[in-house]
């Protein structure tokens, strides 16, 4: 699939990956570019940059009412890129209760398919198009210090898996994103190496291209997950070390 002509969909848009997604879209010559967070004054910033070709779309991915109404004023979408996202850094035993958990599961899994399900038929009437899942290396392997937020992601790579074979029918890309911490507010306590956002987009758009389904954007991304091939249970062990309610920042994590 090729980005030129195409019009993207990104959500969590005005997001530190997010903004990446749009610039980078604008300049690889997409037709028009809907723009969508949970407030559209969030996302004025955005529109400026080119009016003509960014549209600003309300939309809560955790409402199904806002998921349909988005579906239905974007009906010329080729391209759409799941990237909103939400990290609580909770326990899964040490969290007070389970209201983290269910919050990431809500948008991190639950919100992704709501909108892999409403633009699907989308994709279909336009030839296939293309689906980009931004997930996380965190779901391949659990970091207890962020315990639930890893159980979210392994339950959308999963399910990324699973679109990925229902709509390979339609002729759709599905590709899954999968880099470690990337350098955003969100990971402003992890510790380095950190893989910069706009790195993240590159590498997303470029699997679009080159229809790769899988990619791991960044050294950190890029080592571990031989790793998890080679050693899988030593990986594990390794990041059991890092437990709710220890300070990541300045370690060797």
């Amino acid at each position: 699939m090729q980005i030129s002509g195409a019009v993207a969909l990104v959500t969590g848009a005005n997001g530190g990956i997010g903004s990446h997604f749009v610039e980078q879209l604008l300049n690889l010559g997409v037709n028009k570019i809907y723009v969508c967070a949970r407030s559209v004054d969030k996302l004025n910033s955005l529109v400026i940059i080119d009016p003509n070709r960014i549209v600003p779309i309300e939309l809560d991915v955790t409402n199904l009412e806002s998921v349909t109404n988005a579906a239905s004023q974007c009906q010329d979408v080729t391209l759409v890129v799941n990237n909103a996202g939400t990290s609580l850094n909770q326990g899964l035993i040490a969290a007070s209760d389970i209201d983290s958990a269910r919050a990431e599961m809500e948008v991190n899994y639950f919100g992704m398919l709501s909108m892999c399900r409403a633009f699907a038929p989308i994709l279909k009437q336009h030839g296939g198009g293309a689906i980009i899942n931004i997930l996380s290396l965190l779901g391949k392997v659990n970091l207890p210090f962020s315990g639930s937020y890893s159980a979210s992601k392994a339950a959308a790579i999963s399910m990324t898996q699973g679109i990925r074979a229902e709509l390979a029918v339609q002729n759709t890309l599905v590709v899954g994103v999968m880099p470690g911490t990337v350098d955003t507010s969100l990971a402003k306590e992890w510790p380095d190496p950190k893989v910069a956002p706009a790195e993240v987009a590159r590498a997303a758009l470029q699997a679009v291209v080159d229809s790769i389904e899988d990619v791991y954007p960044g050294e950190q991304a890029t080592q571990v997950s031989a790793q998890l091939l080679s050693d899988p249970k030593g990986v594990e062990k390794y990041m059991a070390g890092f437990l709710p309610g220890m300070v990541l920042a300045g370690t060797n994590a």
